[in-house]
C-alpha cells in the first residue's frame, strides 16, 4: 500500500476506556490509532475471508477427493439433463441468491 491514499473512513463507538486502551497501545507501538487498528485488524479479516479462497481437508477426506477425481461416479440423470441445457443455452430455473 506504498503511496496508497486513505480516503474511506470508518466510524466506531467505544467507551472511554476502551477509546484510551487503544491509544495507549497505540503509543506504546509509535503508531497512530488508525494505523495501530488497520495494523491488527486486516490480518485478522483476510484470515476470517481466507476460507472462502482455500480448503483444508483431512488426510481422510483428500483421499476421498482424489478417488472420486481420478474415478468418478457416473452422472445422474438430473446432471445429464442439466448439461443438456447448459450446453443449449436453455436455462429454464432460476438459482436463488447465496445466504450470507
Amino acid at each position: 500500500m506504498v503511496g496508497t491514499t486513505r480516503s474511506a473512513r470508518v466510524e466506531l463507538r467505544m467507551t472511554p476506556e476502551e477509546k484510551e486502551l487503544l491509544a495507549a497501545a497505540a503509543a506504546r507501538e509509535h503508531l497512530d490509532v488508525t494505523s495501530f487498528v488497520l495494523r491488527r485488524v486486516l490480518p485478522a479479516a483476510e484470515e476470517i475471508l481466507a476460507d472462502r479462497h482455500r480448503i483444508v481437508l483431512s488426510e481422510r477426506d483428500a483421499r476421498r477427493l482424489m478417488e472420486y477425481l481420478d474415478n468418478p461416479p457416473p452422472p445422474t440423470p438430473g446432471m445429464i439433463a442439466a448439461a443438456a441445457r447448459a450446453l443449449s443455452g436453455t436455462f429454464d430455473f432460476d438459482i436463488p441468491p447465496r445466504q450470507s
